[in-house]
C-alpha cells in the first residue's frame, strides 16, 4: 500500500487550570470526553465513526485511559484505545502515531491527544526490599545513571548560565507569555471546551516585572514566574484520511511530518533543538518559511534557547501567551500546541511547527499545513 497522507478536521482542549484548581475534581475520562465529543460534533462526525483512540497521560499510573476515555466518549465497544507515556512529548507523539495509522491504511478516523491531572495523580511508591517498606517517590528514573539524570529546573539554569540568560531575560519573556495570552483570551476561548463553568485559562495574569522578583526561586535563575506550573488540563484532534478529508467542506490541517529523538539526557530542555532542525532538514523547509511556531515554555529559558538555536523567528512563535501563561498539564501540553497550530494557521499552505521536550533528554517536533 503506497504512503498516504493523514488530515485534522478539529482540534479542541480544555482551559489549563493549576493543580488543585478548578479542574482537580474532574477525572481524566471527565476532562476528555467533553473535548473529544465536541471535536468530532464540529466536523460532522460521532463517536461511532471512530476507529481508534490514543492518549498520552504521564502521571495516572498504568491502566488504559484511552480505553476509559472512548467508553466515555461514546466510541464503539470496538475501539480499544491505546495509552502512551513519554512524559511531556507524550500528546504530540499520539498525534504522530495516529497519523502513522491512517497513512498506512489502518485507520480512517482516529483521535489522538493528551489528558492530565496533577490533582488526581495518584501518590507513587517503590518498595525498599531491605526493609519491605513502601517509599514514596517524586519521579520516576529517567535515565539509568542517577548521576545523569538531572533535575528538569537545576539542568534548566545550568543552561541559562552557559548561554548568559539572566533571570531578568526569562522574566521579560515570561511577563510578555502572560500579556500574549490576556490580549487573546476571547480568541482562545473559540478553541476551548467549557468543564464545569472554565471556559478561560485560569493563570493567564498581567504579571509584571515587580511580580517576578518576587517569585520564589526554585534553582538560581529558574523561579515560579519563568516555568510553567504543574495543571490539570485535555487537548484532542480528530485525525481523518485522504479521503476523508476530500469530502470535507471545513477546515482541514494536513499533518506533514512529526519526529520523536532522543538527545543528551544532560540537558532535556535543548532536545527540540535537533528535532526541530532534522525535521526542517527532511522536509527542506527553512525557519523563515513558517508561519507560526508553538514552542513548550516549560521554561522560559527553554523556549528562548530553541527558537535561538533552530532559526525560529521568536515573533511569530507563541502569538497568543504559551505554557507559561496556562500550565503545564504533562501528558497534554503537546496536544495543546497542535491545537493551537490548528487554530492559528488560517491561509492555505500555510506552515506551523509545533516543537516540546521531555525528561530524559527527549525532543519532539511536527509540521502541520493548511489545506484549506
Amino acid at each position: 500500500m503506497g504512503h498516504r497522507s493523514a488530515y485534522i478536521l478539529a482540534a479542541k482542549r480544555t482551559a489549563v487550570a493549576p493543580r488543585l484548581g478548578a479542574l482537580s475534581g474532574f477525572s481524566l475520562h471527565d476532562l476528555a470526553a467533553p473535548v473529544i465529543r465536541a471535536c468530532l460534533e464540529s466536523c460532522g462526525l460521532t463517536a461511532l465513526d471512530v476507529d481508534e483512540m490514543i492518549v498520552s497521560n504521564a502521571l495516572g499510573a498504568g491502566g488504559n485511559p484511552a480505553r476509559l476515555i472512548a467508553l466515555a466518549s461514546g466510541c464503539a465497544a470496538s475501539v480499544a484505545g491505546l495509552s502512551i507515556d513519554r512524559q511531556c512529548v507524550g500528546g504530540l507523539d499520539a498525534l504522530a502515531l495516529a497519523k502513522h495509522m491512517v497513512a498506512s491504511g489502518h485507520a480512517e478516523i482516529v483521535i489522538a491527544g493528551g489528558v492530565e491531572s496533577y490533582s488526581k495523580r495518584p501518590i507513587r511508591m517503590g518498595q525498599n526490599t531491605e526493609t519491605a517498606l513502601f517509599e514514596p517517590y517524586e519521579r520516576p528514573a529517567f535515565t539509568p545513571w542517577p548521576e545523569n539524570d538531572p533535575d528538569m529546573a537545576e539542568s534548566a539554569s545550568g543552561l541559562a548560565k552557559k548561554y548568559s540568560i539572566s533571570r531578568e531575560m526569562q522574566d521579560t519573556f515570561a511577563c510578555h507569555s502572560h500579556a500574549k495570552a490576556v490580549a487573546n483570551r476571547e480568541l482562545l476561548g473559540r478553541e476551548i471546551v467549557p468543564i464545569g463553568s472554565l471556559n478561560a485559562d485560569t493563570y493567564s495574569r498581567a504579571l509584571s516585572m515587580a511580580l517576578c522578583k518576587r517569585a520564589p526561586v526554585i534553582h538560581d535563575t529558574i523561579t515560579f514566574a519563568n516555568s510553567a506550573v504543574a495543571a490539570d488540563g485535555a487537548a484532542f484532534c480528530v485525525v481523518v484520511s485522504e479521503d476523508i478529508a476530500t469530502a470535507y467542506k471545513g477546515k482541514v490541517v494536513e499533518i506533514v511530518d512529526g519526529i520523536t529523538i532522543g538527545a543528551d539526557p544532560a540537558f532535556p530542555a535543548l532536545a527540540p533543538v535537533d528535532a526541530v532542525n532534522t525535521l526542517l532538514q527532511r522536509q527542506g523547509i527553512a525557519p523563515d518559511q513558517i508561519a507560526c511556531t508553538e514552542m513548550m515554555e516549560a521554561y522560559a529559558v527553554q523556549a528562548m534557547l530553541c527558537a535561538n538555536l533552530t532559526g525560529i523567528n521568536p515573533a511569530r512563535m507563541n502569538a497568543k501567551g504559551g505554557a507559561l501563561a496556562r500550565g503545564h498539564p504533562i501528558g497534554a501540553s503537546g496536544a495543546i500546541l497542535a491545537v493551537r497550530l490548528f487554530q492559528d494557521l488560517e491561509k492555505s499552505d500555510q506552515i506551523g511547527l509545533a516543537a516540546i521536550a521531555a525528561a530524559g533528554g527527549l525532543g519532539s517536533a511536527m509540521l502541520l499545513r493548511a489545506k484549506s
